[in-house]
């Protein structure tokens, strides 16, 4: 049984440590409803796979055990070593470019300007439509008979008889376009966030001492944005290992699997070819990629995160 000391004037004085206590148990039942939804839409189906992974299951027959057999099939796939070179192809290109951008934007946009507040929209609307609205739009833009888009490059001399989703060299880099167009404008505001939290005397102090904009850039702004940096290029990355909405829609991987993804062969395997076993270790190998690639970036960052 629990006492209360008495305190000086004769109130009661509580037991050190139970403010702290009731604090955390009432943070537990807010979040609990969450961590429910979570543990039901999220976990729950994540051990479900893992558990197909090892299993030969198809529609119409009982889950069979195998063990790794599927992980060892995966190793000597031609097809999911196509499928893991895209995927990886597309997260080199699509990320650094999508922050570069997005950097190079809240840079503009944080200063100064006439139609700040409406650029800084039109930047950020991609972000808030569904990417397979997105998708068709582009699909129509590129269209090699339709497509305004691909009208105005062949005034410049970019033709493509085939048309860009059809042209196995040109497909890719299609798919990245609107994967960046879609997604820079969310890390642009990020940066702002950034960029409007770093006290304005540093740079003041800058100028005081004779330091142009690049060096400012160099010594301030670029160290200062080191946590943004580490939150958005693991975002980033996350996101473009995971392409899929825009794949779908604009080319279904191809042509001749030039743009097929590990998320879209899984989606192949699984909800055409009925491999749900193989399926699932596919998406497993591709959440042990994002997980090993995420710490990487975590321990990279981490050297180089900045407290001020």
């Amino acid at each position: 049984m629990t006492t209360s000391v008495p305190a000086a004037g004769g109130a009661p004085r509580r037991r050190p440590g139970s403010a702290g206590r009731r604090q955390a148990r009432a943070a537990w039942l807010f979040m609990l409803p969450t961590m429910a939804v979570l543990g039901v839409f999220v976990v729950w189906p994540m051990l479900q796979a893992l558990y197909l992974s090892f299993t030969d299951y198809e529609v119409f027959t009982p889950a069979r055990w195998i063990g790794l057999e599927n992980y060892r099939a995966l190793l000597s796939d031609p097809a999911f070593g196509n499928a893991l070179v895209n995927t990886l192809y597309y997260a080199a290109v699509t990320t650094p470019v999508s922050v570069a951008l997005a950097l190079g934007l809240a840079l503009l946009l944080n200063r100064r300007m006439p139609l700040r507040g409406f650029v800084r929209t039109a930047v950020f609307v991609p972000v808030v439509i569904s990417l397979a609205v997105v998708a068709i739009a582009w699909s129509f833009l590129l269209d090699p008979n339709i497509g305004l888009l691909s009208h105005w490059l062949s005034q410049i001399g970019i033709v493509s008889e085939q048309g860009w989703l059809r042209d196995p060299s040109l497909a890719m880099p299609a798919v990245m376009i609107v994967g960046i167009w879609k997604n820079v404008g969310f890390y642009m505001v990020m940066y702002l966030a950034g960029l409007q939290s770093i006290p304005t005397a540093l740079y003041e102090a800058a100028r005081v001492d004779g330091a142009g904009p690049w060096p400012r850039f160099r010594r301030i702004t670029w160290p200062l944005l080191a946590n943004q940096t580490m939150l958005i290029v693991i975002l980033a990355a996350i996101a473009t290992l995971q392409a899929f909405d825009q794949i779908f829609v604009m080319t279904h991987g191809g042509p001749f699997f030039r743009t097929e993804t590990l998320v879209m062969m899984t989606y192949r395997i699984g909800f055409k070819e009925f491999q749900f076993g193989y399926a699932a270790a596919i998406s497993w190998a591709l959440v042990l990629l994002i997980f090993v690639l995420s710490m990487l970036q975590v321990a990279y960052f981490r050297k180089r995160s900045v407290t001020y």
